[in-house]
């Protein structure tokens, strides 16, 4: 009996001291130049149903079943999708909009897990166009934390950012 509460205390400390060290944030985003007018790009960034057009999860999951309310584009305007164990379930708001310049979403994640992060589009003017910067940012929670020790968001979630903004320069500029 003894061995055994030694064994929880152990087991009990070394969840503490991962949880201790493990990040508290995390953020994740990606750029891309692309040859369309900033009035352009920054209207079909504020569409949720533009987005879906050019979303890699669009694309795991053919069968999605996507559903809108509120003006699309506008502030409170959301989507709701359903979809297979790669996509889940979830819903986005839009919940920030700085003209040409700055859309930021709720985005909430119902399945497999729940969790609540931020979702984001920079947009600005440069030389070849108009430079898209998407992101992604949140705060990790016990016992999320304990996974992101083991775990890099960046890696695992940034190659789908690279693909979807690559869709969504074909999409843009065409």
């Amino acid at each position: 009996m003894k061995i055994l509460l030694y064994i929880l205390l152990g087991l009990g400390l070394l969840v503490a001291i991962i949880h201790f060290i493990a990040p508290k944030t995390y953020h994740v985003e990606r750029k891309i130049v692309v040859s369309a007018n900033i009035d352009t790009v920054f209207k079909s960034l504020c569409s949720l149903k533009d987005q879906q057009v050019w979303s890699p999860w669009g694309s795991k999951d053919p069968d999605m079943i996507v559903e809108y309310n509120g003006t699309d584009g506008e502030l409170g305007s959301t989507s709701h999708w359903i979809g297979n164990k790669e996509v889940g379930e979830g819903e986005q708001e839009i919940t920030k909009i700085e003209p040409t310049s700055y859309i930021e979403t709720e985005l909430r994640f119902l399945k497999p897990f729940e969790s609540t992060s931020t979702g984001f589009f920079a947009i600005k003017r440069v030389a070849e166009g108009t430079e898209v910067t998407w992101g992604f940012k949140g705060n990790n929670t016990f016992p999320t934390t304990l996974m992101m020790v083991f775990m890099n968001i960046d890696k695992a979630i940034g190659p789908d950012f690279e693909k979807g903004l690559a869709d969504f320069k074909s999409f843009i500029e065409k």
